[in-house]
């Protein structure tokens, strides 16, 4: 499902270290644009982000009018694997993405 919201992506973000998973749409927003200083009204990028247990992620993305906030919630035991690295953003490739996800 989450293919759907970075299929079209020439620019596949990742925010490094976790990330407080009550922060929203404008919120992560806020941190795209202030933090890391990427534009996150381009059309073609997407912001993912860990939380602290590494059992869920948010994507978060552009589309013409608005923004996409969607999120995955792996099954108990499961984790991703995320880089540790606070604060700084990561661009990855749809390959890595795909790796990622599965």
């Amino acid at each position: 499902m989450l293919n759907h919201f970075t299929k079209d992506a020439k620019h596949i973000y990742l925010a490094l270290g976790s990330t407080d998973f009550r922060k929203q749409i404008h919120s992560l927003v806020a941190m795209v644009q202030l933090s890391f200083g990427k534009d996150p009204f381009e059309e073609t990028s997407v912001f993912l982000f860990c939380n602290k247990r590494k059992d869920s992620i948010k994507v978060l993305c552009f589309d013409k009018n608005g923004f996409v906030l969607a999120q995955k919630k792996l099954l108990e035991e499961m984790k991703f694997r995320w880089p540790k690295e606070d604060g700084e953003l990561r661009q990855i490739s749809s390959k890595q993405l795909e790796w990622l996800l599965q």
